[in-house]
């Protein structure tokens, strides 16, 4: 007779009518699953897609064309590119993160893998990109082999175990506060000066405070980003806000040889010796920043699924791993995309207690109809309906998730130096050197620091603070500081 561990997901599955509440429901199914890792797992038989599944593949949809267009802008700005390339290469990333890794490895090889999403924080540095004679080929394949040199080596996993409940809170806090002031100030800069309607920025940041603040009293924050959208499009348009839809249906050109070629795509043509050395700090730096990415992603999932929930939650070296094939690959056949762990799906998803790979195959359905139809980009990137989506559905949840983790004097010292540190630079160097000063007992929970070994305690959060510190200070992110390249 099998175990209840060893019976196949199939057999254990039992239907939401047996359950008091739709919460045990999926409880109880994200406490049955085990997935299987680098084999192939099937809908029905593995998981189910249920309608939460939406949520977080809308969301991911949303967070997708935005972050996409933002980084293929900035790279078309560097290199005298125009607007059809950004449209054309936002097309081709969805099409590649749809089919090529967000269905292949997510949903079926290895579920526990998020999302390869974007690296946002990559964005404003794409001008030293640029002038320190970098290439984006050779950006994108340097993140890579750095992201599996990590993933192999178990490095990921492992800063993430050793960095402690206050400078994770501390860093969720900071991320949170910064970015929802971030997009209430984008929001209103659009309404005032982009429409010269100040007033709209105003009613549709107050009604999605009611909506948001009404979901939450009823446990129902998994609708907050479909339905805190619809809302915010609709009361801007009714408003008087213009929109209109100018994309129109089409396939992007699929061909490497177009995007690297001297006089089409990008119009670079392949990359020398030369523009591999001169991407060396800013990889590193990608890779470096991964850690605390990936750290708040599973964080969610570990706040809101059950405990017994253990076989679903996202493996923080496998997802480098993946993240980093797909850059490499990504790269290769011309996008623009520098990857990271993907918060607009996993957020979502942990909130309304999914697992990875259910939402993971709704959204690489819609990456590629979206890519094929045009005019769904025209709807995700229309400002109230984004920033609205990322408040509700990234930010403000971030937020609250670090003040939940800051619950006694010694995690709010952590959380507080992180936050301070965060301010001064950027949030890798909060987590950074945080990490070292909670790890050897200056701050936080000096007990905790007296059970580590002296690698965790010294060798392993130092050589992170060398390595952060010491990108920082290549590429001149250090305040004060001019680039030491």
């Amino acid at each position: 007779m099998q175990d209840a561990e060893n019976t196949p997901y199939s057999e254990r599955h039992k239907p939401a009518s047996d359950f008091g509440s739709r919460e045990d429901y999926l409880n109880n199914e994200l406490s049955i699953m085990k997935f299987k890792r680098w084999g192939i797992n099937l809908p029905y038989r593995d998981y189910r897609i249920e309608i939460e599944d939406w949520v977080p593949a809308l969301a991911a949809t949303i967070g997708k064309i935005v972050m996409v267009a933002a980084m293929a802008t900035a790279f078309a700005a560097q290199f005298g590119l125009d607007a059809s390339f950004v449209a054309e290469n936002v097309r081709f990333e969805l099409v590649i993160a749809g089919v090529l890794f967000v269905v292949l490895f997510a949903a079926i090889l290895n579920p526990r893998t998020n999302l390869a999403g974007t690296h946002g924080p990559m964005i404003p540095l794409i001008p030293l990109i640029a002038a320190a004679g970098g290439h984006p080929l050779a950006l994108g394949i340097m993140v890579g082999v750095f992201g599996i040199m990590l993933s192999m080596s178990k490095g990921g996993s492992k800063l993430v175990t050793l960095t402690g409940e206050g400078v994770r809170g501390g860093l969720l806090i900071y991320l949170g506060a910064v970015g929802t002031i971030g997009q209430i100030a984008k929001l209103k800069a659009w309404s005032a000066g982009n429409i010269g309607m100040p007033f709209v920025a105003f009613v549709v940041i107050l009604i999605t405070v009611v909506v948001y603040a009404y979901l939450a009293r009823v446990k129902k924050r998994w609708l907050a980003i479909p339905l805190c959208s619809v809302i915010a499009g609709v009361a801007a348009y009714a408003l008087g806000a213009p929109f209109e839809f100018v994309t129109e249906p089409g396939l992007p050109n699929m061909s490497p040889l177009y995007w690297w070629g001297e006089d089409t795509g990008w119009k670079l043509g392949w990359p020398t010796l030369s523009h591999y050395i001169a991407v060396i700090p800013f990889a590193i730096l990608a890779v470096a920043m991964w850690s605390p990415d990936f750290l708040g992603h599973r964080v969610f999932q570990e706040l809101n699924y059950p405990k017994k929930a253990r076989n679903v939650l996202m493996d923080v070296d496998d997802t480098m791993t993946v993240v980093s094939i797909r850059q490499i690959v990504g790269s290769v056949l011309g996008g623009a995309n520098l990857a990271s762990s993907w918060g607009t799906y996993m957020i979502p998803a942990a909130i309304a207690k999914r697992p990875i790979p259910g939402g993971a195959l709704l959204t690489g359905l819609l990456c590629v109809a979206c890519a094929l139809l045009g005019f769904p980009m025209d709807l995700a990137m229309w400002e109230p309906v984004l920033r609205v989506a990322l408040l509700v559905g990234v930010f403000l949840p971030l937020l609250e998730a670090g003040m939940q983790m800051v619950n006694d004097n010694k995690s709010s010292q952590s959380a507080g130096i992180c936050i301070f540190a965060s301010a001064l630079v950027n949030p890798v160097f909060g987590w950074a050197t945080t990490m070292l000063l909670d790890n050897m007992g200056f701050i936080g929970d000096k007990e905790r620091s007296e059970q580590l070994t002296f690698a965790d305690r010294l060798v392993i959060p130092g050589i992170a603070f060398v390595i952060c510190v010491g990108s920082l200070a290549l590429v001149g992110q250090l305040p004060g500081i001019p680039a030491l390249l």
